[in-house]
């Protein structure tokens, strides 16, 4: 077994879900975050609520079958994760999915049409996506300062490994659609101020 990769579904089996899904974004999420699969998979639907459909954008994000990049960044930037780039316009590929090629610590790596997790340059997905360390990175999400992980959180973990809540105030907030506020209805003048104003 090859020691660059260790399988790891993000907890997705033990939330009850079968079968095969493009939910690469959600198991990344909860890897690096250590936050359950199913509070990830709900905070991604919810913050898909607020897209916009258009000519080039027809759907919107789904934990499920993919999520839009503006998406992933507002939900890692919501939890205090920092984006570093490495892939500039017409520079070509400069760092690979590699350990030796990228910092050590817990990393959610952009790949193309993919987000992989690597821990200490191993990667931790359901399959080895590196292609021999040739697959080019075109950025990554580390950990800042104000982030929230698990570290932070309240959880206790059973014999088999599901997480579970004990406090609903230790998650991290789902931004909710704001309505915009409704004008205040103009007040009548009075008696007075009608006569005299």
């Amino acid at each position: 077994m090859p020691t660059h990769f260790r399988f790891d579904d993000g907890g997705r089996t033990a939330a009850g879900y079968r079968g095969k899904a493009g939910d690469c974004v959600v198991r990344s999420i909860a890897i690096a975050t250590g936050l359950p699969y199913q509070h990830v998979y709900d905070l991604v639907n919810r913050a898909s609520v607020r897209e916009r459909t258009g000519r080039r954008k027809r759907g919107k994000s789904n934990a499920r079958t993919g999520v839009y990049k503006s998406t992933i960044k507002q939900i890692l930037h919501s939890l205090g994760w920092v984006w570093t780039p490495t892939m500039q316009i017409g520079s070509g590929c400069t760092v690979h999915l590699r350990p030796d090629e990228l910092p050590s610590g817990r990393l959610l790596v952009s790949v193309s049409k993919h987000l992989t997790v690597t821990i200490d340059g191993v990667i931790h997905d359901t399959h080895d996506c590196s292609r021999r360390g040739t697959r080019c990175v075109y950025g990554y999400w580390q950990p800042g300062p104000a982030s929230r992980s698990l570290r932070n959180l309240d959880f206790e973990r059973s014999e088999t490994g599901v997480a579970h809540r004990r406090t609903e105030t230790s998650l991290p907030p789902v931004d909710k659609p704001r309505r915009p506020s409704a004008p205040k209805p103009s007040r009548r003048p009075s008696l007075l101020e009608w006569l005299f104003g």
